[in-house]
C-alpha cells in the first residue's frame, strides 16, 4: 500500500482478512484501511469480493480469519446492522426500505422521535423535510416509498444514511440507478460529509465517477487485493486492465451490418400504451436497434407494452408479416420475443434458487418429459449456459442471490436464450456490471445478432448506444423524436433529440 496510508489513521480497517463460505473461499487475507475525511473507492469485477469485504467491514459477515480494527483496536463487530450504533453505515445494492411506508417513517425507522411518550411526526416531518431539501431532491416526507421512481428510493437510502450521523459511510453501488444530474447532487453531499471528517467507502463500475469523487482507490481481483493508490496517479485505461488483468482495447466488437434488404421482423405503427404516444419504429432481422432517452422517457414503456406488461390503447404491432398483439409475456415467448429486464433482482431471477431452475424456468416447456420435470436435460442445457455464456461460480448449486452482478446478467441472458427467441429485447444490458464483464456481454450480444437474431438495446449508457447499435431510436416523453443511423449516431445528435432541442418530421 502507499506509504501515505500508514502514516494515516484509520477510523475502521481490515487486517488480512480472509472470507469463505462454507468450502469456498472468497476473500484471500485482504488488508483495506478507511481513514476521516476521505473518500476511498473500492473497484474490481463482480465476484472479485468487494461486496463481501464490505459487509464484513459492516459487521454482515464475521471475517475467517483476520481481523477488524475501530480507531486502532480490533473489535467484534456486531451483527445484522447494528454496527450502525458505532456509527459504521452501510447502504445495501438492493434497496432496503419499507415500500408501503412514507420517507419520514422509513427514515426514522426504529429511532422513531417522541414527545412524553407520543411520536412527534411534526419534529421528525421537519428533520426529514431539511435533509432532502439539502440535498436537494424532489421528495416529501409524506410520499410513500411504493410510488416513488427506483433512482428517488436510491436517493432516500442515502439520506437515511446520512440521517444516522455516519464516522463511516459505505456504499455499494449507490448511483448505479442514477441520472448523471442525480449523481452531481449525490456526490455534493459526499464531498459535504468527507469536508465534515466523514469516512467514506465508494464501490462503484462507473470508473469515472471514481476518478471523479474518490481520494484514494483500492482494486481487488478474484478476491485478492491488487494495489491501493491516490486516485490522481490511475487513469481509467489503468484501473480498467488491472480489475481484469487484460488489455480492454476492443471493448465493442466489430460491427456487422445487417443485409440490407433483411426483413423487417417486427413494426410498430402508432402506438398507444402508458407513458408512450404515437410510436412508430421497425426492426430488422440481424439489427441492433438501440433505444436511448433520459430516464422516464417512456422506453421500457414501449417494449412492456409490446411484451403484454401493460394494455395497448391503440397502434399497430407486425411480427413477421402478421398484424399482432401478444397479451402475455408467455404468448410473446411462444411467438419467439422476450425481454431481459433491468430489474434483475425483483424480476428477472427467482434469488432464492439455484442457477439450473432459473436457466429453465422460462422455457419450462422443453425440459418436461412424459408430464415430469426432467433434471437431466435442466442439467445438461446449464452445462452448456455455463460455458457458452462463462459464468463463473466456485459451486454449481449456488443461489441466485450469492452470485455477483455480472453473473446473474449472464445467467439471465441465457435463461431467454433456452427459449430460442427471434427477438431479444434486453434493458440496461451492464447496469452494475464491471468493465471485464461489459465487453463479454458485448461480444454475445453482437454474436446473437450476427446469427440473424433480431436485437433491442434498451440504455442510458450512450457509449454503448454508440458502441453497439446499427440504427438509435432517441426518445422523449413517450415519443421518439428521432431515430439515428451511421454516422448520425453521435453523443451530441442523440443528446440534441433526448432534450427537445431536434425532432424528425418523421419516425420509423
Amino acid at each position: 500500500m502507499l506509504d501515505s496510508i500508514n502514516s494515516q489513521t484509520s477510523v475502521l480497517s481490515a487486517d488480512r482478512v480472509s472470507k469463505s463460505f462454507g468450502t469456498i473461499p472468497v476473500l484471500f487475507s485482504v488488508s483495506f484501511d478507511i481513514v476521516a475525511g476521505e473518500v476511498h473507492a473500492l473497484i474490481g469485477e463482480n465476484g472479485a469480493g468487494k461486496s463481501t469485504l464490505m459487509k464484513t467491514l459492516a459487521g454482515f459477515h464475521q471475517p475467517t480469519s483476520g481481523s477488524i480494527k475501530l480507531d486502532g483496536n480490533t473489535i467484534d463487530l456486531p451483527p445484522n446492522g447494528q454496527s450502525e450504533n458505532l456509527g459504521i453505515v452501510l447502504i445495501h445494492q438492493e434497496l432496503n426500505l419499507a415500500e408501503q411506508m412514507t420517507v419520514e417513517e422509513n427514515i426514522f425507522l426504529g429511532r422513531e422521535l417522541s414527545s412524553r411518550g407520543i411520536l412527534d411526526r411534526q419534529k421528525m416531518e421537519a428533520v426529514v423535510r431539511s435533509l432532502l431539501d439539502d440535498i436537494g431532491v424532489d421528495i416529501l416526507p409524506t410520499d410513500r416509498i411504493a410510488d416513488l421512481s427506483i433512482a428517488k428510493k436510491q436517493m432516500v437510502e442515502i439520506v437515511k444514511a446520512i440521517s444516522r450521523n455516519a464516522r463511516v459511510l459505505i456504499m455499494d453501488e449507490p448511483t448505479a440507478v442514477l441520472t448523471e444530474a442525480e449523481t452531481e447532487l449525490f456526490f455534493n453531499q459526499v464531498r459535504r460529509l468527507k469536508e465534515q471528517g466523514v469516512a467514506v467507502v465508494f464501490v462503484s463500475h462507473k470508473l469515472a465517477e471514481v476518478k471523479a469523487i474518490a481520494d484514494k482507490v483500492t482494486i481487488l481481483r478474484d478476491g485478492q487485493w491488487i494495489t491501493t493508490k491516490s486516485a490522481d496517479e490511475l487513469t481509467l485505461d489503468s484501473m480498467a486492465q488491472m480489475m481484469v488483468g487484460r488489455e480492454l482495447s476492443d471493448m465493442f466488437p466489430p460491427m456487422n451490418e445487417p443485409d440490407v434488404d433483411a426483413e423487417r421482423i417486427l413494426e410498430v405503427q402508432g402506438l398507444l400504451a402508458p407513458e408512450t404516444k404515437n410510436v412508430n419504429f421497425y426492426l430488422k432481422k440481424g439489427e441492433i436497434l438501440g433505444f436511448s432517452g433520459l430516464v422516464g422517457s417512456g422506453r421500457t414503456a414501449v417494449f412492456e407494452a409490446i411484451c403484454g406488461l401493460s394494455e395497448i390503447s391503440a397502434g399497430k404491432i407486425t411480427f413477421r408479416g402478421d398484424e399482432t398483439r401478444f397479451n402475455s409475456v408467455a404468448a410473446a415467448r411462444d411467438a419467439g420475443v422476450v425481454y431481459l429486464t433491468k430489474d434483475r433482482k425483483e424480476k428477472g431471477l427467482l434469488l432464492n434458487e439455484g442457477m439450473r431452475t432459473n436457466l429453465s424456468l422460462l422455457a419450462l416447456p422443453k425440459f418436461i418429459r412424459n408430464m415430469l420435470l426432467d433434471s437431466k436435460l435442466e442439467s445438461d442445457a446449464l452445462t452448456r449456459a455455463i460455458r457458452r455464456f462463462d459464468i463463473r461460480s466456485r459451486d454449481p448449486e449456488v443461489k441466485a442471490k450469492d452470485m455477483s452482478g455480472g453473473n446473474q446478467q449472464k445467467l439471465l441472458l441465457a435463461k431467454i436464450m433456452e427459449s430460442d427467441p427471434r427477438i431479444v429485447i434486453i434493458d440496461e444490458p451492464t447496469r452494475g456490471i464491471d468493465v471485464g464483464t461489459k465487453q463479454q456481454i458485448y461480444h454475445f450480444i453482437a454474436a446473437l445478432a450476427a446469427e440473424g437474431v433480431s436485437i433491442v438495446l434498451i440504455s442510458s449508457e450512450m457509449p454503448e448506444v454508440i458502441g453497439m447499435c446499427h440504427r438509435v431510436a432517441v426518445m422523449r416523453e413517450g415519443r421518439i423524436t428521432g431515430i439515428l443511423s451511421g454516422d448520425d449516431i453521435n453523443e451530441s445528435e442523440i443528446v440534441r433529440y433526448a432534450a427537445g432541442l431536434k425532432e424528425a418530421e418523421t419516425n420509423g
